[in-house]
């Protein structure tokens, strides 16, 4: 198997990120292309692709101007074309994590609010990913990659891409609240946003130093799918509002979303503590000494 692309002191800082951007925008071209492949999988890996070139895509901003701006927003744009079952998927899943913390709800009671969900999700799912969507998404991505050759990226350094990786880096610092339990859904929703983008960007520097970088990607994950399940959790609840598909179960279901909400939010600041402890200076002359030591 061919090693995948990736930033390497024996290698032009420039020409790496351009191929890095190639292979992001092959993966979900691969995930579209693929027609044995289940509708539900290829929106999946479609959309985890679009969330790796959008974060790639934020951190070259400062270097490729307006063009990485109309790209990014292109990305965001497209993947929204098929999020129509997600929120049904993601309420699926909140209810699996209430039976798993031990919610005490019945069979039949999780079975009828499964069964809502499910038809929900099945409707979203067969409107979405169609032959005229899937044409479109794969003419987006062909124009995508033919702008990348035209990246201004000939003399960047590894330096410019630690100061980004920094910003990144401190921008999940400022935004993370003094007491996540307090926060309101919509903070804790847009740190996650930040959250994933600073994972999918230090996936860059795991090759100058494997142990640190998984390790890092790692706790970044956790992270993230502790937030990612509060906001399921959330989702969940928006099914419980008057007149929506879960709107018989409301007042059994509220408390028990917020008691795992707040769980969810006690395990997040603890991980947030340990992950974002550095000042971001330091974390960037890390970064450089790394670089430096090949």
């Amino acid at each position: 198997m061919a090693e995948k692309p990736a930033l390497r002191p024996d290698a032009a800082v420039g020409e790496a990120l351009k191929a890095v951007a190639r292979d992001m925008l092959s993966e979900a071209r691969a995930a579209l292309s693929l027609r044995d492949k289940p509708d539900t999988a290829a929106v999946h890996d479609y959309r985890k692709a679009m969330k790796r070139w959008r974060s790639l895509l934020r951190l070259q901003q400062q270097w490729i101007g307006a063009d990485g701006k109309r790209l990014r927003i292109e990305a965001r744009d497209h993947a929204r074309e098929l999020s129509g079952a997600r929120d049904a998927q993601a309420a699926l899943e909140a209810l699996d994590d209430l039976t798993e913390a031990g919610a005490g709800l019945s069979p039949r009671t999780l079975a009828s609010m499964r069964g809502r969900l499910d038809e929900i999700r099945l409707a979203a799912e067969a409107s979405s990913l169609t032959a005229a969507v899937r044409a479109r998404l794969l003419h987006g991505l062909e124009t995508a990659a033919a702008a990348i050759d035209g990246w201004p990226l000939e003399r960047l350094t590894f330096a410019d891409v630690a100061r980004e990786l920094a910003r990144s880096y401190r921008r999940v610092r400022r935004d993370a609240p003094a007491d996540w339990r307090a926060a309101e859904p919509e903070v804790l929703h847009e740190l996650r946003s930040r959250v994933v983008a600073h994972r999918y960007q230090m996936e860059l520097v795991v090759p100058l130093w494997p142990k640190f970088g998984r390790v890092w990607v790692a706790e970044t994950q956790r992270l993230r799918d502790r937030l990612g399940a509060y906001q399921d959790l959330s989702v969940l609840r928006g099914f419980t509002a008057p007149h929506a598909a879960l709107a018989p179960w409301r007042s059994r279901l509220t408390p028990l979303i917020l008691a795992r909400q707040a769980t969810h939010a006690r395990a997040a600041q603890r991980i947030g503590s340990r992950l974002l402890a550095e000042k971001p200076k330091a974390f960037r002359r890390r970064l450089e000494a790394l670089w430096e030591r090949g």
